[in-house]
């Protein structure tokens, strides 16, 4: 497929007879990788299916999403900046995603449009695949807006020790912790929030992490939203730094570096999460039919 071509970022499923459609929308589009994931998974589970690209104007994402669907789409990936779109095009929101407050996975059934959320399933396997124990362990969250909304969910139903959520200003972290506060409570998790500058007083923070997620964009603009003295007191050589953002070793991994913690950037998220929309879409008997893992060394080679 050639990103460059502007069919290619307008899939009509009607184009594609005997196939199943999907595709991924997105403003841009062009750079997803989820194209390619998806064409493993299809050849993997040897599905009749193709996968392509949507890209619609700002603010007509449900017009762009309708005409796929009635044209006889299957199922959309949905990423920046139209998951709070889907979310309201959806008729039914899962339990999920109605708690990450953004869909990025919608179908077709019975005549509905479903919406699910699969961001924080992903990233929960991808840690699980590396190894990550998360049951009993102290975990924290930086960044207090979407992407950290989308996780927290199934990291608390891990039961962790705790979750940390540290934003630059507190009333957004606050705001998350009262509402995933029955969750935590359900699944005996202590739950709290901090600014950013609280992570550099060893009296606030009083104890280093056993893994530390960077949802914040920071990554984006190789920038990170710690400081030196926050690094110092929460990592030591037996954390795990993990960036959402993926395809570069982001200056968040490299403070961790420096303190002697393992990485990981988020393209195994991307590839789990996507996974787990094929099985949504396709069925869960085929999860295994296929490799995520083996995606993952594809796309990293």
């Amino acid at each position: 497929m050639n990103p460059d071509n502007s069919s290619d970022l307008h899939t009509d499923p009607s184009q594609y007879p005997g196939l199943d459609v999907y595709a991924v929308a997105g403003n841009p589009i062009s750079h997803s990788k989820s194209p390619l994931i998806h064409e493993q998974f299809a050849k993997q589970a040897k599905q009749a299916m193709y996968y392509g690209r949507l890209q619609p104007e700002l603010g007509s994402f449900a017009q762009a999403a309708n005409t796929f669907f009635a044209a006889g789409g299957k199922g959309l990936n949905v990423t920046v900046p139209f998951k709070l779109d889907a979310q309201a095009l959806a008729a039914v929101v899962s339990p999920r995603a109605q708690l990450a407050g953004a869909v990025n996975t919608l179908w077709c059934e019975d005549g509905k449009i479903i919406g699910d959320n699969t961001d924080g399933a992903g990233l929960v396997r991808d840690l699980l695949a590396q190894g990550i124990a998360l049951h009993s362990a102290r975990i924290l969250l930086l960044g207090a807006g979407g992407a950290a909304r989308g996780v927290i969910g199934p990291l608390l139903e891990r039961s962790p020790k705790c979750i940390v959520i540290a934003n630059r200003s507190p009333a957004k972290a606050d705001e998350l912790v009262k509402l995933f506060a029955n969750l935590a409570a359900a699944n005996e998790v202590s739950l709290e929030s901090r600014t950013l500058a609280d992570l550099e007083d060893s009296e606030k923070s009083p104890y280093p992490f056993e893994l530390v997620i960077n949802a914040t964009a920071a990554g984006l603009s190789d920038a990170s939203p710690l400081s030196r003295l926050a690094v110092n007191n929460i990592f030591t050589p037996s954390s795990f730094a993990y960036d959402m953002v993926y395809g570069k070793t982001t200056a968040f991994m490299q403070q961790a570096l420096q303190r002697g913690a393992r990485i990981s950037d988020g393209l195994g998220m991307l590839v789990e999460q996507a996974a787990d929309a094929f099985l949504l879409w396709r069925g869960a008997q085929l999860a295994s039919a296929i490799d995520p893992r083996a995606v993952l060394s594809q796309l990293r080679s």
